[in-house]
């Protein structure tokens, strides 16, 4: 029997990813600041999925103006990321 959290999953979901992304995030510039050039850093750090969104104009006729372009830089370090806050958050709930 499911259990009275079982709606929240998706939710959950998208907060270990968004939390896991940072985290990642935070691992990529770590490792070009600390890596030194060469393969290795080249693996770890390049995007190989840059998906973007933008500019995204507005004209509320007396405001005018254009949000981004809106980007999201994944690289293996950040799904690094997203699978330790997935298995952190799985490990406290």
């Amino acid at each position: 029997m499911a259990t009275g959290s079982s709606k929240h999953r998706p939710v959950f979901h998208l907060i270990v990813l968004v939390i896991g992304f940072i985290v990642g995030g935070f691992l990529q510039v770590f490792a070009r600041k600390v890596l030194p050039a060469g393969a290795v850093k080249t693996f770890f750090t390049d995007g190989y999925v840059v998906p973007s969104i933008g500019p995204l104009k507005i004209d509320l006729i007396i405001v005018n103006f254009a949000l981004g372009p809106i980007a999201i830089d994944v690289s293996l370090l950040s799904l690094v990321g997203v699978l330790i806050a997935y298995l952190i958050a799985r490990s406290l709930f």
